[in-house]
């Protein structure tokens, strides 16, 4: 009687150790069939941006000036105005200099550091 009720504890380890294995088995088929078969994750499980109630509120001002736009001139497309971006503020050589010595510096300060350490 003793040695079958250790058979009996021997198949409910291994009915245990094959439930955790089928687990695990799920959770990998799972994470692979998030992905698509060129890699990129399916549109399930790809996260999407939440817009704040706020932001909504401006993207549907906004489209509704341009339809009140296309409608009072009938239709017809209108020209936008071009507004030209300002140009890009350009650092100096001499700043560049300056900027690059002073980074020399500090790297000299730290290789000092470790060689004194």
């Amino acid at each position: 009687m003793a040695n079958l009720a250790g058979v009996v504890q021997q198949l409910k380890a291994e009915r245990d150790r094959a439930a955790s294995e089928v687990q695990r088995l799920n959770a990998a088929l799972a994470a692979l069939s998030a992905i698509s078969t060129n890699g990129a994750p399916t549109r399930s499980t790809a996260r999407r941006g939440r817009l704040s109630a706020a932001a909504r509120a401006r993207i549907a001002a906004a489209q509704k000036a341009r339809w009140a736009k296309l409608k009072a001139h009938g239709g017809r497309t209108v020209k936008a105005k071009v507004v030209s971006m300002p140009r890009r503020r350009t650092m100096s050589a001499a700043a560049r200099r300056k900027i690059a010595a002073a980074q020399r510096a500090r790297w000299a300060k730290v290789k000092a550091a470790k060689k004194s350490a």
